[in-house]
């Protein structure tokens, strides 16, 4: 596995080996030893989730307020996302910061996200299957959800009216800080 850095401290890129021949192919997609070793990575992680969306939904930016603040483990099994990932954590040097990345079936990347991060993804194709790994359970009083088109952010996500939830469009600016309590 490669470990990329991304500009922001704990959000690493990674790229999988993949083994493919005329058969077809293999990854391995989860190793717990071999993220701590290679990329410093020791989050126990509790809860699979998987979504199906499809071309032009976008979901997020969403995160989970401490004590049940998530990392995650994102990558996409069937289709394509734009991944959008806002550092919200108090203090860090990058702090209102994004980070954004192609994530398909075909590179077989993934981001891992740590605790503190709001995140969101737009999926570009018909079908897209995304999955994640969360190191804490879903609480929903927990639950915060910060504008994806929030204009201090100034976010690209490449589509002028994409599919939100209503939840999303409700979401709070950065500014107003509610995603911290």
């Amino acid at each position: 596995m490669d470990v990329i850095p991304t500009g922001i401290q704990g959000l690493l890129h990674l790229r999988p080996k993949v083994f493919a021949d005329a058969r077809g192919q293999f990854m391995e997609t989860f190793n717990a030893e071999e993220l701590a070793r290679r990329a410093g990575i020791g989050v126990r992680f509790v809860q699979d989730n998987e979504s199906r969306s499809k071309a032009g939904v976008l979901r997020g930016l969403h995160l989970q307020a401490p004590p049940h603040a998530q990392a995650k483990l994102v990558r996409v099994v069937r289709g394509a996302v734009l991944d959008v990932c806002v550092d919200v954590r108090e203090g860090s040097p990058t702090f209102g910061h994004h980070f954004s990345l192609r994530l398909d079936d075909r590179t077989h990347d993934m981001l891992f996200i740590p605790a503190g991060m709001a995140h969101g993804f737009l999926a570009l194709e018909e079908d897209t299957v995304f999955a994640y790994k969360c190191s804490a359970y879903y609480t929903p009083s927990a639950e915060r959800t910060i504008l994806w088109n929030d204009p201090d952010l100034g976010i690209n996500w490449g589509i002028a009216d994409p599919l939100v939830s209503d939840k999303d469009k409700a979401g709070s600016l950065l500014r107003d800080k509610n995603w911290e309590r």
